[in-house]
């Protein structure tokens, strides 16, 4: 049985920490859907952005399922459809760990960490977060077939909306089991946010008490709402039976009751039920969910200070901006260091003589108690990115992945259009290798 105390302390990887925002048609300028993505790693993050073309496949083949390192490389082998991942040097292909049926046709993509975005602008961002239970990969101990990097890899193969892609992956996680990227208190739950040009979702999930299967629970954001994300559930009341608004699995009530996370009267908690709360630090997760909101909808005047995450419910899950946003506004929350604010990190004795936000021990520095505010925008991101889901337009051009490497604040983001047949080589290579023919 899976442990409700975390038993995969060896995979938690930095890059846990990431920030996410959401946006329906009705609260953007020009009605497309935004979803944002950090890749807030250090350690060694594969940051290459890689497109997989599109496949058709025999009828009764069978598709591999990898285990995901969410390090350098995130794989090697000949099965995904482009040299970028054949093996180099010293490296041998990977071995899958499990097999699901194939589909006649997949669809072409771009992705790094995590699948980003589609041929049919379906898009994609990621935010790691706490869960109640904990799951082993199958090869390592545990039953589990499925991370969330290879179920954002799979929706974005067969999916031509957010809503299919949710349930695919929340029907391959119950059926295959579902593995986190750390442990119950840091890393065993996924979120994401899921957008076409229609409609737009917030997709929690994490392992079931058994650790072969799966809970999950999707929310649509509401066509003129912005939502946020940051390594913490946000969902709570879930009702099933609005199945405009919300799917998810059919087991999150019993699992639930049996626990004693929820006393089966009124509508289901998920976040009080399900999340393991802010890791690291109180303040890790809500002074992000604040920040963005502070700068998304300054006229709700929430307050930075709660009790405890899943107790107190400081935050919607998601809110009517104060004016419709763009590409530019979610990009000004990514960089943010909570400017002009009690908890601005470019001023003070902190930040210097020259206003860094950029905090970091140095290797051998004595043991500080305390932490620093964990801010939006942060220096250890390897690549971050923006999707767009437009109608209007031609196919190829319906969605836009505004990916920039390395940390918001000093990137520059590119657009890719989701109809581009590759991606340019200064999107590849690794981050501890100078490559001058790409400066």
């Amino acid at each position: 049985m899976a442990a409700i105390v975390g038993t995969l302390a060896a995979f938690v990887q930095l890059h846990l920490s990431c920030t996410t925002l959401i946006a329906g048609k009705g609260a953007t300028v020009d009605g497309s859907l935004l979803a944002t993505h950090s890749n807030d790693g250090e350690a060694n993050v594969d940051s290459r952005l890689v497109h997989i073309s599109s496949a058709d496949h025999k009828k009764g083949s069978k598709r591999a399922v990898y285990y995901s390192p969410e390090t350098y490389p995130r794989f090697v082998g000949f099965d995904r459809g482009t040299p970028e991942y054949h093996p180099r040097g010293a490296q041998t292909p990977w071995k899958a760990i499990g097999f699901i049926d194939q589909v006649e046709h997949t669809f072409a993509y771009h992705e790094q960490t995590y699948g980003a975005l589609n041929e049919h602008a379906v898009g994609i961002g990621e935010s790691t977060c706490s869960g109640r239970f904990a799951a082993n990969p199958r090869g390592s101990g545990g039953q589990a077939l499925f991370s969330i990097d290879q179920l954002s890899q799979i929706a974005m193969e067969r999916a031509t909306s957010s809503r299919e892609a949710v349930q695919i992956m929340g029907d391959l996680a119950v059926k295959h089991g579902f593995y986190g990227a750390g442990n119950a208190t840091e890393g065993s739950a996924e979120s994401l946010m899921v957008i076409d040009s229609s409609e737009g979702f917030i997709f929690h999930i994490l392992p079931d008490d058994t650790g072969a299967s799966a809970i999950w629970v999707a929310q649509r954001v509401p066509d003129d709402h912005v939502g946020v994300v940051a390594n913490a559930f946000m969902i709570r009341e879930v009702n099933l039976t609005d199945a405009r608004n919300f799917l998810g699995s059919k087991n999150m009530h019993s699992i639930a009751k049996a626990h004693g996370f929820w006393n089966g009267v009124g509508l289901l908690d998920f976040t009080a039920a399900f999340s393991d709360g802010e890791y690291l630090h109180k303040f890790y997760s809500g002074r992000r969910v604040w920040g963005a909101y502070h700068m998304l909808a300054p006229s709700k005047a929430f307050s930075p200070d709660y009790d405890e995450w899943r107790r107190s419910k400081p935050y919607p899950a998601t809110v009517k901006p104060d004016r419709p946003v763009n590409v530019e506004d979610f990009v000004r929350v990514m960089r943010s260091y909570y400017e002009g604010t009690p908890f601005d990190q470019t001023q003070g004795i902190a930040a210097g003589p020259w206003g860094s936000p950029d905090h970091a021990m140095a290797k051998g520095s004595p043991s500080i108690h305390g932490n620093w505010e964990r801010t939006i925008g942060l220096w250890r991101t390897s690549d971050s990115h923006v999707v767009q889901a437009r109608t209007g337009v031609p196919r190829e051009l319906a969605g836009v992945l505004w990916w920039g490497p390395h940390t918001a604040a000093t990137t520059v983001y590119v657009p890719f259009a989701s109809g581009l047949p590759s991606l340019p080589a200064s999107t590849l290579g690794h981050y501890e290798v100078l490559d001058k023919a790409q400066l």
